[in-house]
């Protein structure tokens, strides 16, 4: 019963910030604008600041002020709100997980730097195929993914990929969500063991997205058929010791943050301890 009342209160939450900010773009921002450049200029120009400065900012501030605390189901955009389903783990060193996804034919993503987003443009005006495209920052535990693959799909907008981010877990027994904990990123050393916990999903086209009309990516609807794309081609290899389901949740279905976007799981994460 309590729940019933919680989501609304939730989803109130953050409409108010939202309205706020609109209210204080069409009263402030466009009017200073629209006095020093043409009308579709500052309607543009309003547009980018609210959408992709104030609206983010905003949406940033009440995750560090109410921030999870345990592992969640899905990691969160930028501005907090839900996007792809965590269902996939893998126990190695950094440089294993490299070598092993390299080995199994998924690229490393590239950094997202000027270089490489005009790379990202170019590659789409010539239709030819970047393999180490940038993916965007989506975060766990209050921090953007520590590594990121991909394979190219061939269509627009499409590709397989997978973000990571380095957890510790509890050791001698079954894993359970109250076992896995944020690993600080200056403990990354490249012989540590550390548990992965990645969200794999496939780009499929391109979509808006609700709240703030920005463009993204369209997800496909079934995230659990990607992390069996990883795990079949880890066995492929021959580099699976084991692997361990993990249950987050009952099966659920998540509301994507792109217009008529949702995604379906069934609640687990499947975690690969590789041959060494």
């Amino acid at each position: 019963m309590l729940q019933y009342f919680l989501r609304p209160a939730k989803r109130f939450a953050v409409l108010v910030p939202g309205v706020i900010i609109a209210y204080f773009s069409v009263r402030n921002i466009f009017p200073y604008f629209e006095n020093r450049l043409p009308a579709a200029v500052a309607i543009f120009i309003t547009y980018v600041v609210g959408a992709y400065v104030l609206v983010p900012a905003m949406i940033r501030l009440l995750r560090v002020l109410w921030p999870p605390k345990h592992l969640p189901l899905y990691c969160v955009t930028p501005d907090g709100f839900a996007s792809d389903p965590l269902n996939i783990g893998i126990i190695a060193t950094r440089d294993e997980l490299v070598k092993v996804m390299e080995q199994t034919g998924w690229y490393v993503a590239d950094r997202h730097t000027a270089r490489n987003v005009a790379r990202v443009i170019f590659s789409i005006a010539t239709h030819q195929t970047y393999r180490r495209a940038p993916v965007s920052s989506l975060y766990l535990f209050g921090r953007k993914q520590d590594i990121a693959f991909e394979i190219p799909t061939g269509s627009l907008g499409g590709r397989h990929h997978v973000r990571f981010w380095a957890t510790s877990y509890r050791g001698g027994g079954r894993l359970t969500i109250q076992g896995i904990h944020w690993h600080h990123r200056r403990q990354h050393l490249q012989r540590d063991n550390l548990l992965w916990v990645g969200a794999a999903s496939l780009d499929k086209g391109l979509n808006v997205i609700r709240h703030n009309l920005q463009l993204t990516h369209m997800i496909d609807a079934d995230t659990d058929q990607e992390r069996e794309l990883i795990v079949r081609r880890l066995r492929r290899q021959g580099r699976v010791e084991s692997t361990e389901k993990v249950r987050l949740d009952n099966p659920y279905r998540l509301i994507n943050r792109t217009w008529r976007g949702a995604l379906h799981t069934d609640g687990t994460m499947t975690v690969v301890k590789l041959k060494k």
